[in-house]
């Protein structure tokens, strides 16, 4: 969102209630962009979220190539009934990064190569066996150039109508037509096959792994079981609407996020959130959009819309992630544009400058130029590159982390300190009430119902609770007035008699006379009706089962400092941390203070080192924003939360940070590992070519050697 609606958003919600009152969801059905620069407590941060340094919004150009083509992407069978398109970032290679891999042209290509392989043999036996008639293997050998040759001949002109002048189709043509000129036909028909080959091979395996990777995300179901007088009908996911309810039987997929209202079952919910081990459901629980129903049929309540659903947005971050590229991406982008016309300059030298001064025949000189330009086309980096990053994201999508974009990804992988919220984050977030100390003349039943109808209004885990432990229904027709101070409390309007409930202070600061609270580190609501004090409930919230190993693993990664800010008491704070294993507790904390323990933790950074932060509530948006990589939980998190964070844990496990982190480092490993490779091999074959050590199939089998060497290294990152 921009700076005046996070503004806005602070204004209202400013604090961090951990008992407090996440709402889960702003509202409104807007795409929501978060400013890494306002975050509202004055001072300014800077983000590398990709290594540009710059500091501003980068847009994503789909037609800077300057091919003059519209490069289209796969994404695999997402369900969506939209096309996606795919910048390759303007590799000015000249030909079509379209891994699509299309029946019919599959067979068509592998034709065209049959053919002409069959006729480059046939013309080499019939050189050998009738030297004395030229002219009938010339024909059949220039056939066999015309079958391979034709396509990529077509594909260099109309590139260079449309501006692209050093394409790798016109690399190749240069290269094919001049070892004809000179009389190596077989060596100009070798060119050809083996580019067509490479780039087969080639476009198959990168489809390949495209197309392994988006399967796996392609959760999101077309249809539902409409519910409707106690019968089912099929109908269009899209067309069923908020509070209408669906059936989904065993065997099916959850088509849209919801509650249950009858039945019991177990979920698969291994696409969205990377978990093998069934999840038991039952009524009053939430299920998400992606979701296999293993059991028993479910009656679901819609809660969100289909283009809503954790599903649909699960997609959309994926779709829209290749848009975000990392600073090696947009290296390798500036890198292409520049170097090919520079080796085609270089080539012309090589062609004339050693005949002028004598060292070397016109005709091997050309022939040193010819393999050089073959040598010099940068696809293997502008391929390889781009694809780590989509599969490092969709590698890490199928551990249920879902990265944004490839600079997100980048930075992840730099992460030296990480910081987390409390409640929801690294606690179930499951409170119960384990003490009620009501006021003189107060009933245990009295406190725990008035406190709820100040709550019943709040999605926060602490209100739910709360309503829980009453067991009554509030009815909606008594309340009125209802006002939320996140960090603070809540108050409400009953039958004309106002209620507050929240931390002791806020009481205290509204006038109302509080005791002293007792020494626990539970957590504490207090309630008060018409200014008179009602008494205090005590909450306790239990870590989650993985919290402790998270701590731990993130320690193993390397990371120096972990710590938890939260708005919760100190005593509260400080016993989960101790109990899991945290290197810093900080409690008490309103969202601005939690702004200022941020900035005294990036302090602490050092090298390229960057901060982390994980939370789930509409509190955290603004820390969320500031940090180098916001983190949301995705199962309990609110809407704003998830809008706002550059990373989302599906299944709410904070050890899949650490997962996370692990993938990162692995895709950024490769990546830098194909960059590397890739310019020494090329570097290597061209000086070869230069003194005249290298054929030229010889290096268009490099060339596209390099390419496929590269792209299966890339798939390593999709192995466990």
């Amino acid at each position: 969102m921009d700076k005046e609606n996070l503004s806005a958003q602070r204004d209202q919600v400013g604090g961090d209630h951990e008992h407090h009152h996440d709402h889960s969801s702003c509202g409104c059905s807007h795409e929501h962009h978060h400013d890494h620069s306002s975050c509202g407590c004055g001072h300014e941060h800077h983000h590398d979220h990709g290594g540009c340094g710059c500091g501003h919004e980068h847009h994503h150009d789909h037609g800077s190539c300057g091919c003059g083509h519209e490069h289209h992407h796969d994404h695999g069978s997402c369900g969506c009934g939209h096309e996606h398109h795919h910048d390759h970032g303007g590799c000015s290679c000249g030909h079509d990064h379209n891994h699509e891999q299309d029946p019919a042209e599959v067979r068509r290509e592998l034709l065209t190569l049959g053919v002409g392989a069959a006729l480059l043999i046939a013309g080499l036996l019939l050189r050998a066996l009738l030297p004395g008639i030229p002219w009938v293997s010339t024909a059949v050998l220039l056939a066999a150039f015309a079958a391979v040759a034709a396509e990529i001949v077509i594909q260099a002109v109309g590139n260079i109508r449309h501006g692209d002048v050093f394409g790798e189709s016109f690399l190749m043509t240069i290269a094919g037509i001049g070892a004809v000129c000179i009389g190596e036909i077989p060596e100009g028909v070798m060119v050809f096959l083996l580019y067509r080959l490479g780039e087969y091979l080639q476009t198959k395996a990168v489809s390949s792994s495209r197309k392994s990777i988006s399967a796996l995300l392609d959760v999101r179901p077309d249809h539902a079981n409409l519910l409707e007088n106690g019968e089912s009908r099929e109908v269009e996911a899209e067309s069923v609407s908020v509070g209408q309810t669906i059936l989904v039987r065993p065997g099916e997929k959850v088509p849209l996020d919801g509650v249950v209202l009858r039945g019991a079952s177990q979920l698969d919910t291994a696409a969205l959130t990377g978990e093998s081990m069934p999840r038991e459901i039952t009524s009053g629980q939430q299920v998400m959009a992606g979701c296999i129903n293993l059991s028993g049929a479910l009656e679901i309540r819609v809660e969100k819309s289909f283009g809503e659903s954790t599903a649909s947005k699960i997609l959309e971050m994926v779709e829209n992630a290749s848009e975000k590229k990392a600073s090696s991406e947009k290296f390798i982008t500036r890198f292409a544009r520049v170097y090919t016309p520079i080796v085609c300059l270089a080539a012309a030298v090589v062609a004339l400058l050693p005949p002028l001064a004598g060292l070397m025949s016109w005709e091997r000189s050309v022939y040193s130029a010819l393999c050089f330009l073959v040598i010099s086309c940068p696809c293997a980096l502008v391929i390889s590159v781009p694809l780590s990053f989509f599969a490092g994201i969709g590698r890490a999508s199928r551990e249920g982390v879902l990265v944004k974009g490839g600079n997100h990804l980048e930075t992840l992988a730099e992460a030296q300190i990480v910081a987390f919220d409390k409640t929801g984050t690294l606690t179930e977030g499951r409170f119960s009430v384990s003490e009620c100390h009501p006021a003189e003349g107060i009933s245990r039943e009295r406190l725990l119902e008035l406190t709820a109808l100040a709550e019943c209004r709040s999605t926060h885990p602490i209100a739910q609770s709360i309503l829980a432990a009453w067991g009554g229904q509030a009815d909606e027709a008594r309340l009125s007035d209802y006002q939320e101070v996140p960090g603070h409390g809540v108050a409400v309007s009953v039958d004309g008699q106002r209620i507050v409930a929240g931390k002791s202070d806020y009481l205290t600061e509204l006038g109302i006379s509080v005791p002293d609270m007792p020494s626990t580190a539970a957590t504490a609501v207090c309630a008060a009706l018409d200014g008179v004090y009602l008494g205090v409930i005590l909450l306790r919230d239990a870590p989650k089962e993985d919290a402790k190993g998270a701590i731990s693993a993130l320690r193993a990664l390397g990371v120096d400092r972990t710590a938890m800010l939260s708005g919760d008491s100190a005593p509260v704070v400080e016993e989960i941390a101790r109990e899991i294993g945290l290197d810093q507790a900080v409690g008490g904390l309103l969202p601005q203070d939690k702004l200022t323990e941020l900035e005294k933790l990036r302090s602490r950074l050092t090298g390229k080192g960057k901060l982390l932060y994980a939370g789930d509530g509409i509190n955290d948006t603004p820390v969320l924003a500031a940090a180098d990589i916001g983190i949301a939980m995705g199962g309990l998190g609110a809407d704003a939360a998830i809008e706002t964070a550059d990373v989302i844990i599906m299944g709410d496990e904070p050890s899949k940070i650490a997962a996370g982190i692990r993938i990162a480092r692995r895709t950024n490993r490769i990546a830098a590992e194909n960059i590397v490779f890739a310019i020494a091999v090329k570097v290597l074959v061209m000086i070869l070519s230069v003194l005249g050590h290298i054929e030229l199939w010889a290096g268009v089998f490099a060339d596209v050697g390099v390419c496929m060497l590269c792209v299966l290294n890339t798939l390593r990152i999709n192995q466990k």
